[in-house]
């Protein structure tokens, strides 16, 4: 029988050690034990070399004693200075970005209001690597101090290749995007992600699915996002490819072609069809100056009918291909998120009567689908927690904050 490459599971073990110190944190080696179902002495050695390296400090709070020795409890947590990251967010309209600490608390964050995809994609880089300069000084910080950048876009992203291979926000095709940024950054090593997977991180590190190690995200953005999170993890293609929810027939091809839930239900296809709705309308100008999701919105709280039924045939589409991944899947929870989701009732209405129309009984109070709406900064936070977490599994020596140049 084959056994197991100790390296491998030193790696494991040392990141489940560092997970629980981070999600429970001031904790005892002992509660670590009980959580990580490690020994005692695995837990003492990993931590011991944490400490070693700087990456955890300890806390001796003389109210908590031991009851066999009497002596002060000593309590770990993360060090807050052992590493900083960057995280960056894509929109159609904005590129956010966020300085973090090694727990992820934010030095400093910034915004800068762009509609990328008028550039070429040269020119969007300079402007990515123009914030992260910005945001790391604005940090107090050298470039040369952070140890990852993490920058997250729609499309379909191969983390594994640092390759863009399609984005709604790009014409081009298969960018070298992290090779690219790692170049300008001095070599600052830069990775690329799905931006529904930075959201996803930032559920379960920050928001409705902490505690949860099993749930999905589904965005609703210029594209469609489906993040998957099972048994901890992120789950992810060959080469680190991330699902694209979009791509998913929404029905049965017919004489027309295929139909993909893409055309019907993303933001983008929205915004296309309520402008040609409203076309010829005191309202069309609002699409021209960027601001057709507010009058979208706007106009279905007045009830336009047009409007009204574009949301429904967007909701039930959604909610198709929810009831779908339920059935797939089985998640304790669905956290729908995106700007569209703020129309509400004309939106997610039918997406939820559809969910409770197609799901068989047996797994008809199985998911809770919830709405969660995020501010640009915690998308931002989302692509710094995953560097954060390819700091904390990286095997034993590559760990640690960057050395300082």
């Amino acid at each position: 029988m084959k056994t197991a490459d100790p390296e491998l599971m030193r790696a494991i073990n040392r990141f489940h050690v560092m997970d629980a110190i981070r999600r429970f944190g001031p904790i005892a080696r002992v509660e670590i034990c009980d959580r990580t179902d490690l020994s005692a002495t695995t837990v003492s050695a990993i931590t011991g070399a944490l400490l070693d390296d700087g990456l955890v400090i300890t806390q001796q709070l003389g109210g908590i004693r031991d009851a066999a020795r009497g002596r002060p409890r000593v309590l770990l947590d993360l060090n807050p200075d052992a590493a900083h990251v960057v995280g960056a967010r894509i929109a159609p309209d904005r590129i956010t970005i966020a300085t973090t600490n090694f727990r992820a608390d934010v030095r400093a964050s910034l915004t800068l209001p762009v509609r990328v995809g008028r550039h070429a994609v040269p020119v969007a880089v300079d402007l990515i690597e123009d914030g992260i300069r910005r945001c790391v000084a604005d940090a107090g910080l050298e470039l040369s101090q952070i140890s990852g950048v993490c920058v997250g876009l729609p499309g379909v992203v191969e983390r594994g290749a640092g390759i863009c291979r399609a984005s709604p926000l790009f014409g081009e095709r298969d960018i070298p995007l992290a090779a690219e940024l790692t170049r300008r950054l001095d070599g600052v090593v830069a990775t690329i992600d799905s931006d529904v997977n930075l959201v996803t991180l930032a559920e379960h590190w920050f928001g409705q699915a902490r505690g949860l190690d099993d749930f999905l995200v589904v965005s609703v953005e210029l594209g469609l996002g489906l993040g998957i999170l099972h048994k901890g993890e992120l789950f992810r293609g060959a080469n680190g490819l991330g699902p694209d929810l979009g791509d998913l027939l929404a029905r049965p091809p017919n004489g027309n072609g295929l139909v993909r839930l893409a055309s019907i239900a993303s933001e983008e296809s929205l915004l296309s069809d309520a402008r040609a709705a409203l076309a010829g309308t005191e309202h069309e100008h609002a699409f021209r100056l960027g601001r057709g999701m507010e009058k979208v919105l706007e106009r279905a709280k007045a009830g336009d009918p047009a409007i009204v039924a574009l949301l429904r045939a967007a909701g039930e589409a959604l909610g198709f291909a929810i009831a779908n991944l339920i059935v797939l899947f089985a998640p304790p929870k669905v956290i729908l998120a995106g700007p569209a989701l703020a129309a509400g009732d004309a939106l997610v209405g039918p997406l939820r009567e559809t969910v409770a129309a197609l799901l068989p009984p047996s797994l008809a109070d199985v998911a809770d689908l919830v709405v969660h709406e995020w501010t640009e900064d915690i998308w931002a936070r989302g692509a710094a927690a995953m560097t954060l977490r390819d700091l904390y599994g990286a095997p034993w020596g590559t760990t640690g904050p960057a050395p300082h140049r």
